[in-house]
């Protein structure tokens, strides 16, 4: 071991702090942002479940629960990381073909991700919204 107490002087590693947050980056974030939300919430379907087998007096309590404010923002939520979480395994899809590498191709992609999200979370609720006048 050399006598020289001198600390030497090593590069950082990149990290989240010395880069600027790019939209490639923040997606790929949500993209395992929604994967655990959706994992958290699969806690809601194994309620249903365990209620529907229950009996009719369980499933009425699960109903009242999920029907609540509450419960239709966490399901509204829950949608909207299902929708944003699948639209982003497409574009991982034709990553892993190959196709949609160049930087503008993944920005573009990504506003396509994003959008897909948004409409197709408005056609569910459109479409199953117990607000919803037709």
């Amino acid at each position: 071991m050399s006598g020289s107490s001198k600390k030497i002087q090593r590069p950082l590693s990149p990290h989240l702090q010395v880069y600027k947050p790019q939209m490639t980056s923040v997606l790929s974030i949500l993209h395992r942002m929604t994967g655990f939300a959706m994992a958290v919430g699969i806690l809601v379907v194994v309620w249903m479940l365990v209620a529907a087998a229950s009996g009719e007096q369980a499933y009425n309590v699960f109903l009242h629960y999920v029907g609540s404010k509450v419960g239709m923002v966490l399901l509204f939520g829950w949608s909207v990381a299902f929708f944003y979480h699948m639209s982003n395994g497409i574009r991982h899809l034709f990553w892993d073909m190959g196709y949609l590498f160049k930087l503008q191709n993944a920005f573009r992609a990504g506003y396509v991700v994003l959008l897909s999200t948004v409409v197709l979370t408005g056609l569910l609720w459109w479409t199953v919204c117990p607000f919803n006048v037709h």
